[in-house]
Parts: C-alpha cells; structure tokens; sequence
C-alpha cells in the first residue's frame, strides 16, 4: 500500500513560524493545480503500482483550493491509480476558511479527515504568530466540521512560544479537549533562521525558550493529553484509540509514498525523490532531484523514524533488514540511553517512552551509523 501527498504551497498570509516552501501571491495557483494533474500522469509508475491507501492536502494552505479543484485533483488520481482502497483523506485547512458550505462540498469531493491549524487559542499568541485566524474562529471552524459530518478531525497546537507556556497553554490545551478532536498534534516551536521568528532572534528581538522551559511544556502537554484517554504515539502526535494519522504513518513505517507539487518528496522504498522549490522551476519541469539510498542511509532512516513512534523499533526486522552486526552495534550503543531510561528494551523491541519522546532527538543521533 501507498499514499499520495499533494503539496499545495500558498498562504494568504506567512506565519511568523513556518520554513515551508510557499507564497503568499496566489496568482501561480491555478498554473500549479494543472501542472499538478499532469505530474500525478507523468509518474503513475512511481509507486510500482501498488493500491493507493492514504492521500493528504498539506502546504501552505490546501484550504485555499475550491472544492471543485480539490475533486479534480483526488478524480484523476482516481483515474491513474488504485484508489479502491483508499482508508483515509485528508485536507489541511486554516479555521477561517471553513464555512459550513465549503465543508459540505469537501466532503462530497471525496475529503473524509480535517487537520484544522488551530495552534493556539491565545489571541495576543495567535496575533504573534501572525494567524489570520481568532480563536472564536476556530472553535466555530470545529462545531461547522461536524455538523457537515467530519467525525475524524484533528487540530495543531504549537507550544513552546515564549511567553505563552503555563496558563496560556493550559487554557489552550483545555479549549482543544473541549472540541472533541479524534487527533492532536501538538509542535514544539522550532526557530529557523529564514522566518520571521528567526529573524526578530537573529536582531535579539525574539529570545526562544530554554531547555528547561522545553521540558516543562512538553511535560504540560503530554499529561493533559494523556489524562484525557489520547495515545501519545508520535513524538507529536496524540489519537483517541483508533484514530491515528495513517497517512503519516506511511512516513514513519517506510511505506511508498508519491509527492506532487512544487518542493513535494517522494519515496519508493529506495529511492528518494524531491521537485523543485521554485514555481518558475516546477512549472517548466525542471530542477529536482533525487538520490538512491545506501545500505547505511536506509539503515539510519530506519532507526528515526521508528524510535519517533511508540512502536520503536522490532529488532528482529532490524536484523534482518541490517544484520547481526548492525544490530549488536545498535544495542551496544543504546546501552547508555537504557541505563538513563531513555530508551526500553524488551519483547524484541527498543522504543523511547511516550514521556521521554523530548529527547528523541539526542537518543536517535546517538544510535546512527557513523
């Protein structure tokens, strides 16, 4: 099974926060949506024929598409590829372009699963951010999605904004839990240099939180969430039983998946693919790249993405994937990270708990193969 992203690059207005590839000048949108349907065309053979299972809408902002250009792009990929077994669809969309018109026409072009940006429900935070959005609105955004049936959604919160940790973020966290969402994701800000954010702290404006403030948050969401029955099952990602993001779990297990759009990646078990991140560039086909992964790449990819999960990684399918010396080296060097309990090893398998998931990152760059 595979899945199908369409990335959909443009913004009305650019979040202080975001790094992605996108524009807030609309007028390529339609260029892109055309040269969209011919991509999904040109790589049919990409994921070797396997029946499609999860498609997805990220950006930028999908919800600024029309309905009938999102039924466009799912009817010919519906036409290219086995779409027959398709478990879930999913649509990434700003609360203020929900109206309970747009849902119903969503819905009946085929998007079964909202992922609705709410980040925070602070308005002086969301004012920072630069949302374009009120918090009003997003509650309104979820009371119109389930009364034009959505009973799968799922909502982003950002937490480690300075100055919006302790009450502001437990309000948040309470406000979300009140709308009932079947997901929460819920990102630790990242300052990246070619943001707003990065920027303000490149002047020494904007002054991001400290390791310990770090763990305080994290700590916040993680037994807010819990205590309200979610499965933390991803670093950042939280379900109620049953609805996890299948879609990204095809990231997370290797899975095919195909990427159309301007700056959408691709991968098909061994090869990794990206397009150009340049309208100019994807528009006349060119720019892009790609690479073949090695033994070691594979191996390494292996190991961050499963110990992003609650899963972690089987090591009998490690070892058979890599072999017993790979694998001895892996538990050799996992050996602090256990001691420090970091890291569990038991039933054949080795997983970083749920709690500790803040240090993922020093655990999985640990264990890579130099």
């Amino acid at each position: 099974m595979a899945g199908l992203y369409f990335h959909i690059p443009f913004c009305k207005r650019i979040c202080a926060y975001c790094d992605f590839f996108r524009s807030a000048d609309l007028r390529a949108l339609d260029r892109v949506l055309e040269a969209m349907k011919h991509e999904l065309e040109t790589r049919r053979d990409f994921i070797g024929g396997e029946a499609v299972r999860t498609r997805y809408f990220g950006g930028g902002t999908p919800s600024l598409c029309t309905s009938r250009q999102i039924g466009e792009l799912l009817d010919r990929a519906s036409d290219l590829f086995d779409c027959t077994a398709v478990e879930e669809t999913t649509l990434e969309a700003n609360p203020d372009d929900l109206s309970g018109r747009y849902l119903d026409a969503l819905r009946r072009a085929g998007v079964d699963r909202l992922s609705i940006g709410i980040q925070s429900l602070d308005e002086e935070c969301l004012r920072l951010m630069n949302r374009r959005h009120t918090a009003a609105q997003a509650v309104e955004a979820v009371g119109n999605a389930r009364k034009a049936g959505f009973d799968n959604l799922s909502v982003d919160l950002i937490f480690g904004i300075p100055g919006f940790g302790g009450d502001s973020l437990r309000r948040s966290l309470d406000g979300v839990l009140e709308l009932g969402a079947e997901h929460i994701s819920a990102y630790h800000l990242t300052v990246e240099p070619d943001t707003a954010f990065g920027r303000r702290a490149a002047r020494g404006e904007f002054v991001p939180v400290d390791e310990s403030t770090s763990e305080q948050e994290f700590a916040i969401v993680h037994e807010s969430l819990t205590r309200a029955g979610y499965e933390h099952y991803e670093v950042s990602n939280f379900a109620r039983p049953g609805f996890r993001a299948r879609h990204n779990a095809a990231y997370w297990q290797g899975e095919k998946y195909l990427g159309i759009g301007p700056a959408a990646h691709s991968y098909d078990g061994r090869l990794r693919s990206w397009n150009a991140s340049s309208f100019d560039d994807y528009l006349s086909g060119k720019g892009g790249g790609s690479e073949c992964l090695t033994a070691r790449d594979r191996c390494n990819e292996y190991i961050m993405t499963r110990l992003r999960t609650v899963g972690g990684i089987d090591l009998g399918e490690f070892a058979t994937f890599f072999g017993g010396g790979r694998t001895a080296r892996l538990l050799d060097d996992a050996a602090v990270w256990v001691q420090a309990g970091a890291l569990v090893v038991e039933a054949g398998r080795m997983a970083v708990p749920p709690a500790r998931f803040l240090l993922s990152d020093a655990v999985i760059g640990d264990l890579f193969e130099g």
